[in-house]
């Protein structure tokens, strides 16, 4: 670490600066003052530790800082305030602890700030100044109880999973660009704002796993884009409103564990609800002269509940699965007269949300049969996703309501679960911010000899379409595509080099590359030997490889996942759909003439989308790097070390904004001979 920021020291002009995923460690070095001219600083997923250095104090030029998914420790330092060109700061996925500081409030050009999965504490500040922030992102920490204070120009607002209590009904009214809202999994005891769901650009709004109460009416609107909303387990009564029960596809509800009249999910009787409510109306930012009735209403809960409790306590001391540290309070005020053994399921959702690994998901786990009929129920059609190669998949909502694809398949031959061990042993490994990870598997037995006879894969659920559908219909830009194509070759980098043994020849096509609400790349299409021998040998698709004699083959290595991506980013560069080999050689035979024009000719290939907001030497790149990865030779093939390289070359020149092909023609893209 040393040697290489004395090295990087030696470039004065040196303005961007992206490590991603090179297996970096050890503590960021003290040279890294030295860089004076950076703009943009990239150093995510390596394994980089310590505290964030106060040398980055003197890099005064930094517009982006990303350190996602390191073990950086400590606070976030107070004099980040005075980085004042700051635009991104990223630090998800690390280690930090104590509160945020107060000058985060002086970063008035900030405009992304994401630092979930950490273990922040105490309030956030005040960032009402931040006129420019549009995406804040502080899920799964340990922030409130306060909501905190914004300007209204947001459009991503991301706070599940933390302490918050209060405050939220002050401030969402008027927050006419918000997008994104989830709030899920906090401790809100207000009453619900039903005008969150008729914002002008709301898309996704999650309220799940509150104490949020109020009456719902038929009546009430809901705003156009609005495309995924979860009011799951609070105390909300009333009608469901009608433009939540359309059957629009596009658009998936979640209701279950509320006291609602109408609608197919599981709900309370009408008295939990409002018994719950009564318990919790009052919040400790009312005022004194209403304290007299919080401790009339908790006084009758905490009566009619300590034998409960007492189980409950029991319980958790001789249960393997128990907390170190149950969280007592949020039992006692969710705590009933007339449902006691609710606590025991808050006590196992306290216990799940803290075994909740990295990528927000909770450990791999088999799941029992009876899970697997509840959460589909019971296979019901209206469930079904699609019927794929090796069997149907449906939609499933488990008891913590996370939402899942399971996966149906009918073993062709009897054999016991120790046959099978090796195979689950992978499927658990698939965990990767860009897969749908596995979160379990179930068997389902032959009544006459226990073999067995169907199992079940359960996976994360992903909603928000296929990158095919995204590229032709939202039209993403020329940045966002190569974002894309960086996401794709890590997913595929991961199923190789990620676990052992690594998984080839995945097949892999722009409609098997799915995107989450985020916009991030998650790729659903595994080379598991448990999905091949059963699959449905009429619909098998050929495997892209390499050819002979005009023919497909399979190729059993790296380089046939390569080839994959080479169509995939054909796709992405042309905005054309690539359904054939004929489709691949014509748009090839395009990029290989347009590699040898000039710029003018070479950006006419292009989708028109995008054509006018690309860099020369960023759209040259990818012409090159595809056509190299669709070469009939494997061996002529990059490896997926190289495609990535590459792609963050034309990264870099993309964001050095030269639109014009102007950029520096000293850098040139590097492919290692295999």
């Amino acid at each position: 670490m040393e040697a290489l920021f004395g090295a990087l020291a030696a470039l004065p002009g040196l303005k961007v600066l992206s490590l991603v995923s090179l297996g970096l460690r050890g503590p960021l070095p003290q040279s890294i003052g030295n860089l004076t001219s950076l703009e943009m600083l990239n150093l995510s997923s390596n394994q980089l530790n310590g505290t964030i250095p106060v040398e980055l104090l003197g890099l005064r030029n930094l517009q982006t800082v990303v350190l996602d998914h390191n073990e950086f420790i400590g606070e976030i330092p107070f004099w980040i305030g005075s980085l004042s060109e700051l635009t991104v700061l990223s630090l998800k996925n690390n280690s930090l602890n104590e509160s945020l500081p107060t000058s985060l409030s002086r970063l008035e050009s900030l405009r992304i700030l994401q630092l979930s999965m950490n273990n922040i504490n105490g309030e956030v500040p005040d960032l009402r100044n931040l006129t420019n922030l549009q995406v804040l992102d502080l899920g799964n920490n340990s922030l409130g109880p306060t909501f905190p204070t914004l300007h209204n120009k947001m459009v991503t607002l991301v706070l599940r999973r933390n302490k918050f209590r209060f405050g939220i009904t002050d401030n969402m009214s008027s927050f006419y660009q918000l997008q994104k809202l989830d709030v899920s999994y906090n401790e809100f005891v207000e009453p619900f704002m039903p005008s969150l769901l008729s914002l002008p650009s709301i898309g996704y709004v999650n309220i799940a796993g509150n104490k949020f109460h109020g009456m719902l009416l038929q009546n009430m609107t809901c705003g156009a884009d609005l495309n995924f909303v979860d009011l799951s387990f609070n105390y909300l009564t009333g009608d469901l409103p009608a433009c939540l029960k359309s059957r629009n596809k596009s658009r998936n509800v979640h209701y279950r564990g509320n006291c609602l009249s109408n609608g197919r999910q599981r709900q309370h009787p009408y008295a939990f609800c409002h018994n719950e409510a009564l318990a919790v109306e009052i919040s400790p930012h009312k005022g004194k002269e209403k304290g007299s009735k919080v401790v009339v209403a908790m006084s009758i809960v905490g009566a009619t509940s300590l034998a409960g409790l007492m189980v409950l306590g029991v319980g958790l001391v001789f249960s393997k699965q128990s907390c170190k540290k149950p969280q007592t309070r949020v039992i006692l005020e969710k705590a009933t007269m007339m449902y006691p053994s609710k606590l025991l399921l808050d006590a196992r959702e306290i216990c799940q949300m803290a075994k909740l690994g990295p990528l927000g998901l909770p450990a791999y786990r088999n799941f029992l049969l009876d899970e697997i009929k509840e959460a589909t129920e019971n296979f019901d059609a209206s469930n079904l996703i699609r019927e794929g190669s090796s069997g149907p998949v449906y939609k499933g909502i488990l008891a913590n309501d996370n939402l899942v694809a399971i996966q149906c398949l009918k073993v062709r031959k009897r054999r016991g679960t120790q046959a099978y061990t090796h195979d689950i042993e992978l499927l658990s490994k698939l965990r990767h911010i860009n897969l749908v990870s596995a979160l379990g598997h179930c068997f389902e037995y032959n009544t006459e000899d226990s073999t067995v006879s169907r199992i079940y894969l359960v996976f994360e659920l992903v909603t928000n379409g296929n990158l095919r559908d995204f590229i032709f219909g939202q039209k993403p830009t020329w940045a966002k595509r190569i974002t894309v194509a960086v996401e794709v070759a890590k997913g595929i980098q991961f199923l190789q080099t990620g676990m052992t043994p690594g998984l080839y020849s995945n097949n892999i096509k722009t409609t098997n590359v799915l995107l989450d609400h985020s916009l991030h790349v998650k790729l659903n299409s595994f080379n598991l030997p448990l999905l091949a021998e059963n699959m449905d040998k009429v619909n098998m698709l050929p495997s892209s490889g390499s050819k002979e004699n005009g023919k497909a083959i399979v190729k059993q290595d790296e380089k046939s996942d390569v080839y994959d991506f080479g169509v995939i980013l054909l796709e992405i560069i042309a905005g054309r759909e690539i359904t054939s080999d004929n489709d691949i050689s014509v748009v090839k035979d395009l990029f290989e003439v347009g590699i040898k024009a000039d710029k003018i000719a070479r950006k006419q290939i292009l989708d028109p989308a995008v054509h006018k907001e690309c860099p020369d030497n960023s759209v040259k790149t990818l012409m090159e790097l595809c056509i190299r990865s669709l070469s009939n030779d494997p061996n002529d093939r990059p490896s997926i070390e190289d495609v990535l390289w590459n792609l963050h070359f034309a990264a870099q020149i993309q964001e050095s904004g030269q639109v014009d092909g102007s950029s520096d023609r000293s850098l040139s893209p590097v492919f290692t001979s295999q």
